[in-house]
This record gives structure tokens, sequence and C-alpha cells, in this order.
């Protein structure tokens, strides 16, 4: 009785669920008739920003005082899901512009909200995020990009590798020194893309989410005023790896939507192709492969649900956070090259989409916090810190 209670408290509710049929349903009339030129041309239509803010998915974590949704991360990882089932690369977008409107609204000054999340939540522009450094990825305490006081000013220096979103956004979350070495010198700010110095250096050709704009930004002699400074100075880091926790429940989300994905696929193509007189998932080589598929899948999206319900509750969720985009992750990549496999020489075609769902799945165990990364936060939380 214990198990089916607790099992029952993970069940969306009808409001949460709404929210996602909600994504479900854009999805599948927006992009899916879509997403394999998109994917091949390397393009996200900008009228696509449109049809997702009309439905609320661009404003889901912007407090409806700021004109936005405000729903809540269960419903959050839902909408993330289903748009994934469809195009990761769709999902991802969503995911960091809703990363950044939840860092502003928890983080950010009565003057940055009314100015930020009124415009994300209309849609008017769409948020980016800028941690990475060509230098610096996993140990980003050892980032370069310098923001130097000025008078009622900030002018900053530097290089963003690999900013999600960055080509098209209106405003860049960013992380800058302002101090000495380590992280308590890195300060957040937001930034007003449209400034003088800012250039888009390089549109990154990546594996997969091809419909995902990454760039590289420069700043050069960037002047941004005082009131762009993201809480206070030296505490950036800390507030980079803040959001970066909340967005792996969406990264998560995502990656248990490619594995949706491919099970979709592998049970459709399973059921329609026959060799041997009989259709493939007759054989338990095929069918063992898609009872394991199945069986991850719900997994998964129990551990979402359970890092989403914490986040949601205001208790610590870090770890589940953790857990979660490690596990999802992991079996989006593994089933991915089981869905191609079940397939055979079709799935390494473009004819058939398991390969864009093989190519879409690796980068869930790297961004937001690399899979190895993940593994030491959570063996520092059993363990304790032993070095």
């Amino acid at each position: 009785m214990v198990g089916q209670s607790r099992a029952v408290g993970f069940e969306p509710t009808e409001d949460q669920r709404a929210i996602g049929a909600v994504a479900r349903e854009i999805a599948q009339r927006e992009i899916a008739p879509h997403i394999t030129a998109w994917d091949r041309a390397h393009l996200f239509p900008r009228e696509l920003y449109g049809a997702l803010n009309d439905a609320g998915l661009m404003g889901m974590l912007v407090p409806d005082a700021y004109g936005g949704v405000g729903a809540d991360y269960v419903a959050y990882a839902l909408a993330i899901e289903e748009l994934a089932r469809v195009d990761a690369g769709t999902a991802v977008t969503v995911s960091v512009h809703s990363m950044i409107c939840s860092a502003i609204a928890s983080l950010g000054s009565e003057t940055q909200k009314t100015r930020w999340l009124e415009r994300l939540a209309a849609g008017d522009t769409i948020a980016g995020f800028g941690l990475t450094e060509p230098d610096a990825g996993s140990d980003a305490a050892s980032l370069r990009a310098t923001a130097r006081r000025d008078g009622d000013a900030y002018v900053l220096n530097g290089r963003k590798q690999w900013c999600t979103n960055g080509g098209y956004a209106g405003v860049v979350m960013a992380m800058f020194r302002t101090g000495g070495a380590g992280a308590k010198g890195i300060s957040a700010f937001l930034i007003d893309t449209s400034l003088p110095g800012i250039v888009v250096e390089k549109t990154t050709e990546k594996l997969g989410i091809h419909t995902s704009n990454t760039v590289d930004l420069a700043f050069d002699d960037v002047r941004v005023p005082v009131g762009a400074l993201l809480g206070e100075e030296g505490a950036g880091l800390s507030q980079a790896l803040t959001t970066l926790t909340a967005g792996r429940i969406g990264i998560a989300a995502q990656a248990a939507g490619i594995l949706a994905a491919c099970l979709d696929a592998s049970v459709t193509f399973a059921r329609d192709r026959i060799a041997f007189g009989k259709p493939i998932g007759a054989f338990e080589g095929v069918s063992f492969k898609i009872a394991r598929m199945a069986t991850d899948l719900e997994a998964a999206r129990l551990m979402v649900y359970r890092a989403a319900a914490l986040a949601d509750a205001g208790r610590p969720f870090a770890i589940a956070a953790s857990q979660a985009k490690l596990f999802a992750s992991t079996k989006a990549r593994e089933h991915a090259s089981e869905a191609v496999q079940i397939h055979g020489g079709y799935g390494y075609t473009t004819e058939f989409p398991v390969e864009r769902y093989y190519r879409d799945a690796k980068i869930t165990e790297i961004y937001e916090g690399t899979s190895e990364i993940q593994q030491l936060i959570i063996a520092r939380d059993s363990l304790g810190r032993l070095d």
C-alpha cells in the first residue's frame, strides 16, 4: 500500500497534463510536418516562435503577474518532453529560454523583471545563456571574460562559446569576471544583445539538434548599465549553477522525449516490418529491446517528475535533478542506438527519423553539465568529499 500511494503521488494533475497536451498538439501540427526539412537546413524558423508563444509555451515559467503562464516544473517537464518527442532542438530552445525566465523571476530586481519577463512571456524576444568559454567548460570557475566597473556602467570583454539561442536572443544571461580569480570573482549579467560591441562570431555546426541555434558571442568593450548586474557581484557562478540545476530538469525531460520517440518509431516498425513470414516484433531479439526501452522510459519519466515535484514543493532537488538527467540522457543515447538497430539498414538512412534521434540524443549527456559532472555530484552526496 505504501508503494502504491507513493506511485500515485507522481501522477501529473489534470492541469499539468493539459499543458503537456498543448505542447503535443503544437508539436504535431506546427513541427512534425516540417522537421525533416528544418533538420537538414539547420533551421529554426522565426514563425515557430509565434506558434509556441500563442500556446503559452514561451512563458511557462514566467509568473502570471508578468504575463506568463506561471506553470510549475512538472507541467513544464511534460511540455518539454512532448516537444522533444517530435524535435529535440525545439525542446532545448524552449528549455533554455525558460531557464533564463526562471532565473530572472527568482534572482532579478523588480526593474529587471518588469523589463524582461513581460517581453519574454509575450514572445517579443527570446533569452539565451552564456557561460562556457573556449578554455572554461566544466571548469566554469576558470572563465576569463571580464566586466570592469566604469562609473554607472560595466564594460564587458571576452568570448562566450556555444550560447544556446544566442543568435536570436534579445537578452543573454552571461557570466563575467568582476573580481579576482576563482568562483567568487564571477558575476552574472542580463545583457541586451542590441548593444554595440556584441557580435555573433560563429554559428556552430553540430552533430544533432540542428533546429537549436548555437553560437559564439564576442563582447568587445560592451557598456552595460549597473542595473544589468543580476544579483550581487561575486554571486554569478553560484547563480549560474543554480540556474543549470533547474535546467537539468528540462534536459532530463528532453532526453525522455527522445526516448519516447525512439519507442514510438521502434514499435511501429516492429509491427509493420515483415521478415521470415511475420512481423519482426515477434522475434525476441527485437521485442526484448522494445521491452527494455519501454521500461527505461517509465523509469526516466518518474525520475523527471520527482525532481520537478521537489522543485515545485520548494524542497532540495539538485541531487534528484542530476540523477534524472544522468539516467534519462544515458538511456536516450542507448535506446536511440537500439532504435537504429531495430530498423536495420533503414535506420541508417534519412528515410526514417531514428537516425535523427540518434544524433540528437548524444548532446543530452553533455550540456547542462556532463554525465561525469552529474556522477560527481551524486557520488559526493552519497560519500561526502573524500579529497
